[in-house]
């Protein structure tokens, strides 16, 4: 059997672009994490919004995004970030104390206490952020 120069170039070719999409994909994250850190909030979102088309359900871009929403005060968009890290990770801690932040903010105190409870029953790294959002909910309580 007499092989196709053309067909072997082809798959050749295929699998080198394959390779190089699948390194791109996964650079995206930490490209944007790189800019987010160096507070280039702009060029960062960019590079997670990209990583969610090839990785829909990375958590960790959609948290970043928030985070990027967070310091340009766009709480819908943040919340809407925040909401998606926990349908695709209940038990996303930090999603859930900054979720808790923007409750009590938004004066929304009945879902403030509902968060805390929930980062209580899954904490491992964030357990000492319970006091903190307990004062500052009892605090907007008080001021309300």
């Amino acid at each position: 059997m007499k092989k196709n120069p053309l067909i072997i170039f082809s798959i050749f070719v295929l699998s080198i672009f394959s390779h190089d999409l699948a390194h791109a994909k996964d650079s995206y994250f930490e490209e944007g994490k790189k800019l987010f850190e160096k507070k280039k909030y702009i060029d960062s979102k960019f590079y997670f919004e990209k990583d969610i088309v090839f990785n829909p359900k990375n958590e960790n871009s959609y948290l970043y995004l928030a985070k990027i929403f967070k310091e340009d005060k766009k709480n819908i968009l943040e919340e809407n970030n925040l909401n998606t890290v926990l349908l695709l990770n209940p038990k996303n801690e930090e999603a859930i104390y900054f979720l808790t932040l923007l409750s009590i903010e938004k004066s929304n105190f009945s879902k403030a206490e509902s968060l805390i409870s929930a980062l209580t029953s899954v904490c491992e790294k964030m357990c000492t952020k319970k006091t903190e959002l307990k004062e500052k909910l009892d605090s907007a309580q008080k001021s309300k």
